[in-house]
């Protein structure tokens, strides 16, 4: 069976648990993305010729597997793992498996390091047979683990990563997608840590092209490294040292030049001029702009970034928000940068989406092509749009797409984006902090006075709803009356609003026509799901098919169409992705398989049966829905028993009552009473409640009894079932089923939050105006009064 993402990310985080002990995330990842590597490369490369990784004999995972449990597992990894591969491949500054102080001693350095090794040789990890061609699957597993490792190192040790979401806005607004790129295209990371910033760039190519990097950190270095491999570009450049001090790309005595430079530098460096004599800069990188201050060197970076370019060249740079408006040196330098046009973009992020910093940051676009037809610069706030994930903020779907979609079209959208003109900024004195060109503060809302002294609603507020009255010009009408000039009235009582809206025959179009929008996309869609086939590239499908969801929404009134494409994203990241990689691996195939959990002797035994592709459920519901009912009575019988049973011990459990004397109330402490008092004449009622409670249960035990039956019985069907399923039913029960019709829930949820957001602002103005001044004062005098004479009554004189 196929592997699903989710399971093979879950399985290889494990390993972590393996090795935390007393050691830090920053420290235990290398020995873990080391062993994935290890694993990974001897899968794909063993026994090929020409094949990019060199596996020497005696230095694969299986040699590494015939290590478990001995007592110098530790130094054996190392000579005989780690130390010729290392050799072989040209990699450096692999992780000590022989560290006493990381790993343990004796023996439990040896359990640690076979417990690791084994979570690798589970069955479900075989990298050879579990990676689709076009998706790389391993390659994705690798910046899972980057980013939970990223997130438990914290502050001081998370810049070896940028977040995904970030290096895909980068990769986008690059143009690189839609650039005719060959492999003698070069795109360049003068900072590239772990190098994912490096390969988001490259995936977004049509074609392969050829990577450089740069990163100071040696470990961090050989994680590059890695991950370049991992990702199906071994032949990546990727060399260890200080870019600003000794960079190491070069033509001769001068910079080498790239078509595409990216980099997510360190923030502020306050360092950034140790071993640098910056008037006397060999590489000229200063000498036209400026020299950077020694304790901020972002605009170092940035200005290494843009020598680095060819004429012709592209680039983008993660900074702090401080360049774009520190005064001074960086002022100057700014000056210079924008005089000769180099700027083409700035986008302002979320604060809190990086590791080594809170902070928010920019994206600062760099484009040499255009500098001299360059009219302005291209801002975009983008700060507001977010998700809370633990207590890091993360870019949605929706908002990658949206910063994409403004940025590449270059459309100017209220209150986010603007081309401010050079004259602009000139005037600003080349200041770029984004604010001062985009106002991005929701409107105030204002109170009225007049509203509040003589009562009625500002049209000005029914106005600015004007969105929702061009759908339904004649619901104005019935939620509203004329009070007087300017003012209205709420003409339904305020818990008619929602209905009043909901039933309208306008708003009931709207909806019907949503719903026949969904329906055509719907139907165009099911064909194309029904279409995939084994050896399908799940990337592609969803890229497909979320791009036409979008494009199918764009233009519709009172309707989000980001907001309908991240209901697809979401849904996609929950089930539809390991769907589409099962189907992928094994076609449309739905075979249920048995549920192991360990018990207490922590042996794995077989608990019931499941079928990811096609759960028991979807089964039932198409196929046993008779079955489903009478399980469903059965149920609500045994609730309803239940209950009575629970009234009747709650109605005699008082002082006098029936059960008052039981510690616990169970068949055998009944019948054993109604023994004791089956000769007294007097406890007729008493055996009356007893034998009623005895009759509950008695049914209560027999229902449970036939439901289980039941059941085991529908259980047993829907397992038979599966092998009588052909491909045609199956691909309905998934698509049909199980995808399409969670997403027209999730989807047909944004024409409720329409008519939600309408109700909640119209009751919101009926109650702010609905008691003018003069009628509360009013109305505070008469509970006054009627306070007073309840004094007076009471004897007290005021």
């Amino acid at each position: 069976m196929a592997l699903k993402k989710s399971e093979l990310y879950s399985s290889i985080w494990q390993s972590c648990d393996a090795l935390r002990g007393g050691m830090d995330a920053s420290q235990y990842k290398d020995y873990v993305l080391v062993l994935l590597f290890i694993k990974y490369v001897s899968d794909r490369y063993t026994g090929q010729r020409y094949a990019p990784i060199t596996i020497p004999d005696g230095a694969s995972f299986k040699d590494m597997v015939a290590l478990k449990g001995k007592p110098d597992i530790g130094d054996q990894i190392n000579k005989q793992i780690i130390g010729p591969l290392a050799k072989e491949n040209a990699l450096s500054d692999l992780p000590d498996f022989n560290d006493a102080t990381k790993l343990g001693t004796g023996k439990e350095m040896v359990d640690r390091l076979s417990d690791l090794i084994a979570i690798f040789e589970r069955k479900e990890l075989d990298f050879s047979k579990n990676r689709a061609d076009g998706d790389d699957l391993l390659g994705d597993a690798y910046e899972y683990l980057m980013r939970n490792f990223a997130t438990e190192s914290g502050k001081s040790k998370g810049q070896f990563y940028t977040p995904a979401e970030v290096s895909r806005v980068i990769a986008q607004i690059l143009g690189i997608h839609g650039a005719a790129t060959t492999s003698a295209t070069t795109v360049y990371d003068p900072t590239c840590g772990s190098g994912s910033l490096l390969l988001k760039v490259a995936d977004a190519a049509t074609t392969k092209v050829s990577l450089y990097g740069q990163e100071k950190d040696a470990a961090t270095t050989g994680l590059a490294r890695m991950n370049m491999v991992l990702h199906n570009y071994p032949e990546a450049e990727i060399v260890q040292g200080n870019t600003l001090t000794d960079p190491r790309f070069r033509d001769g005595t001068v910079l080498k030049t790239f078509d595409y430079v990216v980099a997510n530098p360190p923030f502020s460096d306050k360092r950034w001029s140790t071993g640098i004599t910056p008037g006397l800069d060999p590489f000229d990188r200063f000498r036209a702009f400026g020299i950077p201050p020694d304790r901020q060197g972002d605009y170092a970076y940035l200005l290494h970034i843009v020598r680095s370019l060819k004429s012709t060249g592209r680039g983008a740079c993660i900074l702090p928000h401080g360049v774009l408006f520190r005064g001074n040196a960086e002022a100057e330098i700014r000056r210079n940068l924008i005089s000769k046009g180099y700027i083409q973009g700035i986008i302002g992020l979320p604060a809190n989406l990086f590791y080594g910093t809170g902070i928010p940051a920019c994206i600062i676009v760099i484009d040499k092509a255009n500098a001299h037809s360059r009219r302005g610069i291209f801002l975009i706030d983008a700060s507001a749009d977010f998700m809370k994930d633990g207590n890091k903020n993360r870019l949605r779907s929706r908002d990658i797409h949206k910063i994409v979609d403004i940025f590449t079209r270059g459309l100017e959208v209220p209150g986010y984006s603007r081309l401010v003109p050079f004259e602009e900024i000139e005037r600003n004195e080349c200041n770029l902090n984004i604010p001062r060109y985009i106002d991005s503060r929701t409107a105030e809302d204002t109170q009225d006075i007049e509203a509040h002294l003589r009562g009625g609603i500002p049209a000005s507020d029914i106005d600015a709803l004007e969105r929702y009255w061009t759908v339904c010009p004649q619901l104005r009408r019935v939620l509203f009356s004329d009070n007087r000039p300017g003012y209205l009235d709420l003409a339904v009582p305020k818990e008619a609003i929602k209905a009043t809206i909901y039933n309208h025959p306008e708003f009931v179009i709207f909806i019907e026509h949503i719903n026949a929008q969904f329906a055509q996309w719907q139907q165009r869609s099911t064909a194309t799901l029904k279409s995939l086939e084994a050896g399908c590239h799940p990337k592609a499908v969803i890229r497909e098919l979320s791009e036409d969801l979008l494009a199918h929404y764009l233009g519709t009134p009172l309707i989000d169409p980001y907001a309908i494409y991240q209901h697809l994203m979401d849904y996609w990241a929950e089930t539809m992705q390991d769907d589409c990689y099962l189907i992928s691996g094994d076609g449309w195939l739905a075979k249920p398989a048995p549920v192991l959990v360990k018990n207490a002797k922590g042996k794995e035994v077989a608990r019931g049966w499941a079928c990811d592709l096609v759960p028991k459920p979807l089964i039932v519901a198409r196929y046993f829905s008779t079955e489903q009912t009478a399980i469903h009575e059965l149920e609500a019988q045994i609730e309803n028993l239940s209950a009575q049973i629970g009234e009747l011990e709650e109605e005699h459990s008082g002082e006098e009552g029936v059960f008052a004397e039981f510690e616990k109330v169970n068949k055998a402490g009944v019948i054993a009473r109604l023994k004791d008092i089956r000769d007294d004449d007097e406890a007729g009622d008493e055996v009356a409640v007893l034998n009623t409670w005895l009759q509950l249960t008695a049914e209560e035990t027999e229902a449970k009894k036939t439901l289980k039956a039941a059941e085991d019985d529908l259980d047993k069907q829907a397992f038979a079932k599966y092998a009588k399923l052909s491909e045609d039913e199956i691909k309905t029960l998934v698509v049909e089923d199980k995808w399409m019709t969670t997403l027209a829930a999730a989807i047909h949820s944004e024409t409720e939050r329409v008519s939600q957001t309408l109700t909640r602002r119209v009751k919101e103005l009926a109650e702010r105006y609905e008691t003018p001044l003069p009628q509360a004062v009013s109305r505070v005098a008469e509970l006054e009064q009627a306070v007073n004479c309840h004094l007076e009554r009471m004897g007290f004189q005021l």
